[in-house]
């Protein structure tokens, strides 16, 4: 099993930056792939950014060249940090994880292919 926390979620101001951590525990051989979701009340579950193993990352269009993910292994622990943040990014960010096998490519940023998930950060962005 692995296990997900989060932390680093709040209220800012449009324009303000926030950073979000996951510390990770547990099977870390299974998060071959880790992303961050968010989903915003009566909306589905989105992604935000994925990273794998290997470092390669994937954005939604959405936040690209605000959001920034990253990893630091040494500290088993997964960042994203927000930039530019605008009261549409306001949800709930939630950590998520899988093995490295059996990704389907073209659907990265799907929740469904996700296995492992914390319990979720609160982002407000007020105007």
């Amino acid at each position: 099993q692995v296990q997900l926390v989060e932390s680093g979620g709040g209220s800012v101001q449009t324009g303000g930056s926030l950073r979000l951590s996951c510390a990770v525990s547990g099977d870390t051989y299974k998060t071959g792939y880790m992303g961050w979701f968010r989903q915003a009340p009566g909306k589905e579950r989105e992604g935000v950014a994925v990273i794998a193993i290997q470092g390669t990352t994937t954005y939604a269009d959405s936040v690209k060249g605000r959001f920034t993910i990253s990893q630091d292994n040494a500290k088993n622990t997964l960042y994203l940090q927000m930039n530019s943040l605008n009261p549409e990014d306001t949800a709930m960010y939630y950590c998520a994880a899988r093995e490295r096998r059996g990704i389907l490519s073209r659907d990265i940023l799907k929740a469904y292919q996700y296995n492992y998930w914390g319990q979720g950060t609160q982002v407000t962005v007020s105007s």
